[in-house]
């Protein structure tokens, strides 16, 4: 059944076929003394445990790092961020055996796997071996949550094999409990998104693209979309486009599966399509401009004036609309967010995005964006300032790491964040 599955997306995403053997634990031997693990599935999840690693990689010189993925396009974010300063490869299958190989080879001293990963074998052996596991910005929806439902003892037990669970937010944690996590492994410490590292290369690098529009023009980016997203954007930019000739659109789609039917779907609109691989960049003449690349995004999203953040229309769940946030930018995000509804939902609150649920808000949003500068400004800066205010998780998961890892006492400041039922919230776990 694995290989069936491995076969079938391989088919969508030849990549899938490359590198097989590692999705069973086979791969040479790196002959590690000690090694720090850490795990994230793809390319959100890497971005989002870029800050933690670079600061892990600072405190813990002495270790290896290896980094794991599922997908082939976290593969390549790894690669481009890391290069040959880690030792990556895919994270194999939770199978004994292959888990077995895995750790056998690697010998990890810790564990940190992104998000919400339950991988039962791995999480059973590395206790096993006494390999602490802490889960990193850990989240839970509601969605995600009935989905265990159906092996919730298998999960049960697989977060209990954890020393600790750093949870994004308090409904986070609310729902590991649910989930059979023990209280005392849980700590709300925030979400590492909002320490994403912009470095001054992807800044200048944005500046450099902007500057191949008119002075005038304004850029309009669509990231991380998927089809649904697409329909209500096109049919809007078709408005938008005639009464805005000054206006390019840029979409990033999220996986490179999409690149093809996006760009046909551009050019059946009448719309002067062109492409990151075959152009490096769009011309005067532009209409529509395609990243058919991967790792790109945050250098587009410095080019760019206003943003619509994917999978939000599309009922994905949202993306990191914090990557947008960061650049100062003014974003437009659909109504299905349960992956991201804190963060999305701090972005409404503080004035940094506008909520869009068709092609129709769309417009009425774009027009007041286009037409007024300033109302770009005043949301940008909200959006800016809400990351500035909630940076600080990548601190708190290190000193948990440190406890892990050197069993160093945990301060005031974090005793206060371990997870407490309190009485407002017995009637919902």
């Amino acid at each position: 059944m694995v290989l069936f599955r491995l076969a079938s997306r391989g088919i969508k995403a030849p990549a899938y076929f490359r590198r097989w053997k590692e999705r069973f634990g086979i791969f040479p031997n790196p002959n590690f003394k000690k090694s720090i693990l850490i795990h994230a599935v793809s390319v959100g999840e890497v971005n989002a445990a870029i800050p933690l690693i670079k600061a892990l990689m600072e405190t813990y010189k002495e270790h290896d790092f290896v980094i794991t993925t599922v997908t082939p396009t976290g593969s390549d974010r790894v690669q481009q961020i890391f290069g040959n300063s880690v030792f990556h490869l895919y994270l194999p299958y939770d199978l004994s055996g292959a888990v077995k190989r895995f750790l056998k080879k690697i010998k990890p001293d810790l564990a940190v796997v992104m998000e919400t990963e339950i991988w039962p074998n791995l999480f059973r052996f590395c206790k096993k071996r006494d390999i602490p596991i802490v889960v990193a910005n850990a989240r839970l929806s509601e969605l995600s949550l009935k989905g265990y439902k159906w092996v919730q003892s298998l999960a049960t037990m697989a977060v209990n094999n954890t020393k600790f669970v750093a949870a994004q937010t308090q409904t986070d944690a609310d729902r590991m409990i649910r989930l059979g996590c023990d209280a005392d492994k849980i700590y709300v410490v925030g979400s590492l998104k909002f320490d994403i590292i912009i470095e001054q290369d992807i800044i200048k690098k944005g500046q450099a693209i902007h500057k191949h529009v008119a002075q005038n023009h304004l850029i309009w980016i669509a990231a991380s979309t998927h089809q649904e997203d697409e329909l209500e954007l096109l049919e809007a930019y078709t408005y938008l486009k005639k009464k805005h000739p000054s206006l390019l659109l840029i979409i990033v789609p999220r996986h490179p599966e999409r690149f093809q039917v996006t760009t046909q779907a551009c050019i059946q609109k009448g719309f002067n399509t062109q492409l990151r691989s075959k152009c490096g960049l769009y011309d005067i003449d532009a209409d529509v401009f395609i990243v058919d690349t991967m790792g790109e995004m945050l250098e587009f999203y410095a080019a760019s004036d206003i943003a619509f953040v994917g999978g939000s229309i599309a009922n994905i769940g949202g993306h990191n609309v914090l990557e947008a946030a960061v650049f100062k930018l003014p974003v437009l995000v659909g109504p299905n967010t349960h992956n991201f509804a804190e963060i999305t939902q701090l972005l409404h609150n503080c004035g940094g995005s506008y909520l869009v649920n068709n092609a129709e808000d769309i417009i009425r949003h774009m027009e007041e964006l286009i037409q007024n500068p300033q109302q770009r400004k005043k949301m940008g800066r909200a959006a800016f300032k809400l990351v500035e205010e909630n940076r600080g998780a990548v601190a708190l998961t290190m000193k948990l790491i440190a406890n892990a890892m050197e069993n160093a006492p945990l301060d005031q400041d974090m005793q206060n964040r371990r997870y407490t039922l309190s009485k407002d919230r017995k009637s919902t776990i």
